[in-house]
């Protein structure tokens, strides 16, 4: 959430800051705002809405400059409006921030007392009115930067220029990302490497606690007492990647379609195609020795890790507690050290998945880190990283990263079953077998779904309630579909156990009431139908996503049959994720909304 740039250049920088922005727009905001020094003089522009916003008012009143940042805000203290977006300026200072100031009333109040004027509702105005008191009181640059930094508490990714210093950008890390990018005479910061792929692949990752003093010679990296610190830079993979739509209308649509293609890049890292074995896990973390795993995560990378759980559980007999990270690090959850603990997210920056990695490492376990971004803290706090290889997501709600978190999961916990001799070689090859033949078995579902699903979608979207039920990895899947269509359709939708449906939420079934039921022909099968009986004897509206022979079994009358392919039980959750995707996105599209940017959404939760 939010995003940042900045940039020391040896030309003008306005057009290449909100080029970086564009890159980040994947974060999710509401407002957007550039501040530039020319000639002495400190100037900004901003925009509530959407960054052609911004643009506009740029092209009416260029910002000249060879120095400047930008910010994309994501609304966390006061209205999204262009009073509240970054940066702020107070008395020659300009600062942008992503993150929550946590103390900002108690310094706002010591200001105020002190005759401070206060412009908006933010919590990072108050780091601008430190910065010109302490510079006030006589402290040069970097004795007001350091000084601010030791009252300030919180979560934050802070960068800050000074008007009457045109060669100089500072910035600060205590939790959410930043990266600095190494030029020839001009230097780079952002908040992810995908933001600086245009300008240099060379990279250097601040960590929690430092603060970096970029000019044009290069960056100067020191602690909060002021202590120099060496950081090594890295050349980071994310220029590698192109990021656009291609022939699809929006980045959701096209990252489901990218899907078979991806798998097979993941699974590939994880299995031998030619022998049909997990390659040995050459990790830290031995899952043949651990008594048991804990998984945190959040939102759809949490039902990921419920879906994990099964199969860790099913196939390597190894107890699992799982919790929502906001959950799980507040629990004092009882831990050995005998265990190991996943942790999955995207980002590799999630804040509350972040917290609950670290409670798990004070009590002495091993930690995996599930996640997209190699170089992201989660990966670098980890003693194991399971890549999932997905390229970058720039839909807010998830897609490809979701099966390929599945597909590196099912990989893990086969290589489990294997160590505990809880999987045999030929239970191995067979499973193996089939997530090898995933990629294929996706291609054809894409294609042969598509038109009846974008039908349906057009009638779904006359509904103001759904609900989604599901048995087994279909219940994690059901919730996961509901998820889908609330976050981008604005649809209400709930997910629940099939067997739940008697404990409460056939009081909501009637003629008005679509339930998508997803039971492919599986050892729950029988029991679901049993619950889809009773769906349909209130007049409840039927949409039954199964396979060949769940759709031949059941005779019940529906809104709409979905058949997929008959896959084995290990693949089956990724196979069946593609409708449910397809269903949310056909439906938004349908219903006109913003797609890839759903309203107050963030697709890197950087913050408690």
């Amino acid at each position: 959430m939010c995003g940042i740039v900045g940039i020391v250049g040896r030309g003008p920088v306005a057009s290449r800051l909100v080029d970086a922005l564009r890159r980040l727009e994947y974060r999710g905001y509401d407002s957007a705002g550039i501040a530039t020094i020319c000639e002495g003089r400190m100037d900004r522009r901003r925009a509530e809405g959407k960054l052609f916003n911004l643009e506009k008012k740029l092209d009416a009143e260029p910002l000249p400059g060879t120095i400047g940042i930008a910010h994309t805000r994501w609304a966390t203290h006061g209205v999204p409006n262009e009073t509240n977006a970054h940066p702020h300026f107070v008395a020659g200072v300009a600062v942008v921030h992503n993150g929550i100031i946590e103390n900002f009333s108690e310094l706002k109040d010591e200001l105020l007392a002190e005759g401070a004027v206060f412009e908006s509702q933010t919590d990072t105005e108050v780091v601008a009115h430190l910065l010109a008191k302490y510079t006030r009181q006589g402290m040069d640059h970097r004795e007001a930067m350091l000084a601010m930094l030791n009252r300030v508490s919180g979560a934050y990714a802070l960068v800050v220029m000074f008007e009457d210093d045109p060669d100089t950008i500072m910035a600060a890390r205590f939790g959410p990302p930043l990266a600095i990018g190494h030029g020839r005479g001009e230097m780079f910061l952002g908040s992810d490497a995908i933001a600086l792929s245009p300008f240099t692949n060379e990279i250097t990752y601040l960590v929690d606690g430092d603060c970096a003093i970029m000019t044009h010679k290069g960056v100067e990296i020191i602690d909060y007492e002021g202590k120099l610190l060496k950081r090594q830079s890295q050349i980071s993979q994310a220029t590698a990647f192109m990021v656009d739509k291609g022939n699809h209308r929006h980045f959701m649509e096209k990252e489901i379609y990218e899907q078979p293609e991806i798998i097979s890049h993941a699974l590939g890292n994880y299995i031998d195609f030619a022998a049909h074995t997990v390659k040995k896990n050459d990790t830290a973390i031995d899952f043949g020795k651990v008594s048991g795993l804990a998984i945190a995560a959040c939102g759809t990378a949490y039902l990921s890790g419920l879906i994990g759980k099964y199969w860790f559980e099913r196939y390597a007999r190894l107890p699992v507690e799982i919790d929502v990270a906001s959950e799980f690090r507040y629990r004092e959850l009882p831990l050995s050290p005998s265990q190991a603990a996943l942790f999955i997210s995207q980002s590799g920056e999630t804040a509350d998945t972040l917290a609950s990695l670290r409670y798990c490492k004070d009590q002495g376990l091993k930690i995996g880190a599930v996640v997209n971004v190699r170089e992201s803290t989660i990966a670098r706090e980890a003693d194991a990283i399971f890549p999932i290889l997905a390229g970058p997501e720039i839909g807010v709600a998830s897609t490809k990263a979701f099966t390929c978190q599945l597909a590196v999961l099912a990989a893990l916990a086969i290589g489990a079953g294997r160590a505990r001799g809880t999987v045999n070689a030929d239970d191995e090859k067979a499973m193996v077998k089939h997530l090898a033949e995933m990629p294929r078995i996706m291609s054809r579902v894409l294609n042969d779904i598509q038109p009846e699903i974008e039908g349906l979608s057009r009638e779904l979207s006359r509904f103001k309630d759904v609900l989604y039920l599901g048995r087994g990895t279909s219940f994690p899947l059901a919730m996961e579909g509901a998820l889908k269509l609330k976050e981008i359709s604005y649809i209400h939708a709930e997910g629940y156990a099939a067997g739940e449906l008697k404990h409460g939420p056939i009081a909501l079934i009637d003629e008005n009431m679509p339930v998508i039921v997803i039971a492919p022909h599986d050892r729950f099968f029988e029991k679901t139908v049993s619950n889809m009986q009773e769906v349909a004897a209130r007049g409840g509206r039927i949409i039954f996503i199964t396979d060949e022979k769940g759709a031949a079994a059941s005779k019940l009358p529906t809104m709409a049959t979905i058949a997929l392919p008959n896959v084995d039980e290990i693949i089956a959750p990724m196979i069946f994720s593609l409708p449910i995707q397809l269903l949310a996105y056909h439906t938004a599209v349908f219903m006109g909304t913003d797609v890839d940017q759903p309203r107050n959404l963030a697709k890197s939760v950087t913050v408690e």
